[in-house]
């Protein structure tokens, strides 16, 4: 999601396109938008690098937010409330250092685009 040129449009999308008793998994990566949250991940280097220099210029590119791998799981729970998502839950899987998975259910809230 983060990659997207419109990411709250592609969210807000998927929300209208399931029934009220629907369910999206989402796979994204884990990290925090907060720097120094960041601090203890060994992966935070690579995943901000990878982020510098694809995640981030290509939707800029393209006229979008340019969120980048690292928009953190906060900005994640924000997208997904923004489009309309009325439960959203975050789990860590343990075979996963890297990911988070947010399983949001649309209930019958309207997204706010």
């Amino acid at each position: 999601v983060h990659d997207q040129k419109d990411p709250l449009g592609l969210l807000d999308t998927v929300r209208s396109s399931l029934n009220q008793d629907g369910v999206f998994l989402m796979q994204d990566i884990g990290g925090s938008r907060d720097l120094e949250k960041n601090i203890d991940n060994p992966f935070a280097p690579l995943l901000f690098t990878i982020s510098s220099m694809h995640c981030t210029p290509i939707p800029i590119g393209q006229g979008g937010p340019g969120l980048g791998a690292m928009w953190g799981v906060e900005t994640a729970q924000e997208y997904l409330a923004a489009a309309g998502f009325a439960e959203v839950e975050t789990h860590r899987l343990p075979h996963d250092p890297i990911n988070a998975y947010y399983v949001a259910y649309p209930g019958s809230g309207e997204g706010l685009r």
